[in-house]
């Protein structure tokens, strides 16, 4: 074992190279596969939480959006007040003792941070779509669509734009907190280091080339997710038909095409 503190990071490295690697990739896999459910499972709730309720309507459908609501937002406070590192000890051992159900562990990992991630998406989506201007969903009610055709059509489009960041920073959290899953048995990165760190006593140095790994993962996560909301804004470059200042603020743009329309 060499002396000096990069010597012992080289020889880390080239003797247990593979441990790392093996550990960021499953990292990586956890992270993203349980974002993109979470993602699914926080549209679903807050599409749910938005729904209006009809003080006209009838009592036992007004009556059965109020219970699933409540058990909803049990859900939402429930996970987003609890640390992760329980709710997998409580999620993985529980069911085994108390319903008898023997997760696998790969399941229980992604089932955690699914449901963990929905949780936290359920609030954002519901500020999301109320953040949009109510006269939208007012114009899409007045041309006869329901609910749902309002939120997929007209809502939820410009609502995603709004939440993409913090879609970027769940991502991003969730790539850090898979290391709570090292408690129940799964070789994310962490579990990985702290494998190489007890054969070798370097704990520094483990740690230290796990921290870089880290790093590199939500830096080049961030990068990319930026780029795409750079994409999902289109141009900014565009020419006015007109100096009017009424043509202006009516939003009328130079088309490119109509001087050869013309000819």
């Amino acid at each position: 074992m060499p002396q000096d503190f990069l010597g012992r990071i080289w020889y880390i490295l080239d003797n247990n190279w593979m441990s790392f690697l093996t550990g960021a990739v499953n990292t990586m896999i956890i992270a993203l596969v349980s974002t993109l459910i979470g993602c699914v499972i926080g549209f679903a709730v807050g599409l749910v939480q938005t729904i209006p309720l009809d003080k006209k309507g009838n009592p036992l459908k007004k009556g059965l959006l109020y219970l699933v609501r409540l058990i909803l937002n049990i859900y939402v406070e429930v996970f987003r007040g609890t640390p992760m590192m329980a709710q997998a000890m409580f999620i993985y051992f529980g069911s085994s003792a108390v319903f008898g159900i023997n997760m696998s562990m790969w399941f229980a990992a992604f089932f955690i941070v699914s449901i963990n991630t929905g949780a936290y998406m359920a609030e954002t989506v519901r500020g999301g779509i109320l953040s949009i201007d109510p006269g939208q969903t007012e114009g899409a009610k007045a041309i006869g669509m329901n609910h749902v055709q309002t939120m997929m059509y007209v809502i939820l489009p410009q609502a995603l734009r709004n939440i993409m960041p913090q879609i970027g920073n769940n991502l991003v959290i969730n790539i850090k907190d898979t290391c709570v899953l090292s408690t129940i048995g799964i070789v994310e990165l962490t579990y990985a280091t702290r494998s190489v760190a007890g054969a070798l006593y370097t704990y520094f140095e483990a740690f230290s080339i796990a921290m870089v790994i880290y790093f590199i993962l939500t830096f080049a996560c961030s990068r990319l997710l930026r780029m795409w909301e750079k994409r999902m804004d289109g141009s900014d470059n565009y020419d006015l038909a007109t100096t009017d200042t009424l043509a202006h603020t009516s939003g009328l743009y130079k088309y490119t095409g109509r001087e050869e329309d013309d000819e």
